[in-house]
């Protein structure tokens, strides 16, 4: 699995070499970046990181879900960032609780090292809590939502 140096070189090198997308496969683990122009998330700018259906998905950008009490599921970020519930200001949100989502829906965007990370879900379910508040700051591995598996 890449870790954050990784990432920051590879970001490092996107600017030197006027990349505007990239993406990389290895040892089941898949991470791909698209830079974004403006300062407000964008639906068309994100990070994506997965590796196994099973672990992260992150385009499913990485809902890592542990199962919690009463057989709900936590959706965790993948990331240290900032959680956004709309790609933009005055859009309406992703999910709210009561939500019924797809597999492979998006949830939230968290912005991280300005670029926006969509963060997906890996299972059909529904929103049963959001526990953070838009523009809020994230660490790695918080959790954001609770989910009942459908």
């Amino acid at each position: 699995m890449a870790n954050f140096d990784e990432v920051k070189e590879i970001l490092d090198l996107m600017d030197e070499r006027g990349l505007e997308e990239f993406e990389l496969e290895r040892d089941g683990f898949r991470v791909k970046l698209r830079k974004r122009s403006t300062a407000m998330p964008s639906s068309k700018s994100e990070v994506v990181v997965a590796k196994s259906a099973a672990d992260v998905s992150v385009e499913g950008v990485g809902s890592s879900e542990i199962p919690v009490d009463d057989g709900l599921v936590s959706v965790k970020s993948p990331i240290v960032g900032t959680f956004y519930r709309a790609s933009e200001p005055e859009s309406d949100p992703f999910v709210k609780v009561g939500s019924q989502v797809q597999k492979g829906e998006v949830l939230c965007i968290i912005e991280a090292m300005k670029l926006m990370n969509e963060i997906d879900a890996d299972q059909n379910g529904e929103i049963v809590n959001i526990f953070v508040e838009n523009g809020q700051a994230v660490e790695y591995g918080e959790v954001l939502f609770a989910m009942k598996p459908a």
